[in-house]
């Protein structure tokens, strides 16, 4: 077993969202790196104790890395937020990562540093040796358990996804073939997310997308470079999130249900683009930030490299 810690803001969230993660064994609210003696929430709370609220996360290596848990950590974080994270707000809602075991600090800041390049800014995260953590008092501890219409920073969207994710990635395993990944991945989601019109992938064959593994209504069967959303997505090199399809210039319409969309690209590990992860849905507006973050982990998925 080895443990880090993780403070994300409010710990209620971030306690409840690390407890769900498959090779965790257990999540712990409290506080830690201030500069007093055992404080009290109260304490805590006027922020001049220095203490932030933090999550130690004990987990098992052999099930989960902890680059994994970094990466994980990311998701339910802004990095680049100053002492708040949703609607909370003071020093005891910094972000930071930090480590008992001195071997685990070039881990953390290697993932620091890679999420820092891609987002082409420093990070607010703090990333330092843990230098005290006391438990939170019992009342915190399992909050969102015992009251399930508790405050939360994180959305329920957010703990939906996890458990998608740990289920796509667990299912899938070690499959060697793409096409099988994508097939049963369009599976998941269309039976997870059932409020979706259409899940599925196209994939690149030359300079065209031509239709892969899906679930929902028949679809258009090639796509050409640039065009569509999913061609604009290929194209670009990044995630459209389209909240209306009939303002989308150059829209294909494969199915007149569908009134948003996001397209997700599917990478391999060279970066070179192999296809993309598109979903449909009737509603208007239906995609937001949290859809695109966790699509695009689900779609890393699908290349074993």
């Amino acid at each position: 077993m080895k443990s880090i810690y993780f403070a994300g803001g409010c710990f209620w969230g971030v306690q409840h969202f690390f407890s769900l993660v498959q090779g965790v064994s257990k999540a712990v609210c409290g506080y830690a790196n201030g500069n007093t003696g055992r404080p009290s929430y109260e304490q805590v709370y006027t922020d001049t104790t220095g203490f932030a609220e933090t999550v130690k996360v004990t987990y098992r290596p052999e099930q989960i890395s902890l680059e994994e848990l970094c990466s994980l950590f990311f998701s339910i974080i802004d990095p680049l937020s100053v002492n708040r994270q949703g609607h909370d707000e003071g020093t005891r809602y910094r972000t930071g990562i930090f480590w008992a075991d001195e071997a685990d600090a070039p881990v953390v800041r290697k993932a620091c540093a890679q999420l820092s390049e891609k987002l082409g800014q420093p990070l607010a995260v703090e990333q330092e040796p843990l230098r005290n953590f006391y438990e939170a008092e019992e009342r915190h501890q399992d909050y969102l358990d015992k009251n399930p219409e508790g405050y939360c920073h994180l959305s329920l969207k957010t703990f939906r996804y996890l458990k998608i994710w740990q289920h796509i990635r667990l299912f899938l395993a070690d499959e060697p073939d793409t096409i099988a990944r994508m097939a049963n991945c369009s599976a998941i989601l269309a039976q997870m997310m059932p409020q979706f019109l259409w899940t599925g992938f196209y994939r690149v064959a030359g300079q065209q997308l031509v239709l892969g593994p899906f679930a929902g209504p028949e679809a258009c069967m090639r796509i050409g470079y640039g065009k569509g959303v999913c061609g604009s997505a290929w194209k670009q090199g990044r995630t459209i999130i389209v909240p209306d399809v009939e303002q989308f210039p150059g829209h294909i319409a494969c199915s007149s249900r569908s009134r948003s969309e996001i397209v997700v690209p599917v990478r391999k590990a060279d970066g070179s683009i192999s296809g993309v992860l598109d979903i449909d849905s009737e509603s208007l507006d239906a995609f937001d930030s949290t859809d695109a973050l966790w699509l695009e982990k689900i779609a890393a998925l699908m290349e074993i490299c």
